[in-house]
């Protein structure tokens, strides 16, 4: 199982990256917390302190077209908030 899907590249995360040395990932949903704090310190070579975990539902959308109507939802979501040690940074840029 792939735990860590992708970073989140806000300017929200930016800034906390920056001020508060917190990062954010997308992860899989059926992933713990000790599995997310595993999988970023094997990655990154940091250590974690804190993980926190949001799931978000996905949201229902419709559209109306020559058929009638559309209605679908778009994808449940899982986010992890990694609060790494003082002195511990992420540079998702460096391999650009």
């Amino acid at each position: 199982m792939e735990i860590i899907i992708k970073p989140i590249l806000t300017e929200k995360m930016t800034a906390q990256g920056e001020k508060l040395n917190r990062y954010g990932f997308i992860v899989d949903g059926r992933a713990n917390k000790l599995q997310i704090r595993n999988a970023v310190e094997q990655m990154y070579n940091v250590v974690v302190t804190d993980v926190n975990t949001i799931n978000r539902k996905g949201k229902v959308k419709s559209r109306y077209t020559k058929q009638g109507l559309l209605v679908g939802r778009t994808n449940n979501i899982k986010k992890a908030i990694v609060t790494l040690k003082a002195g511990d940074t992420i540079d998702f840029y460096s391999n650009i």
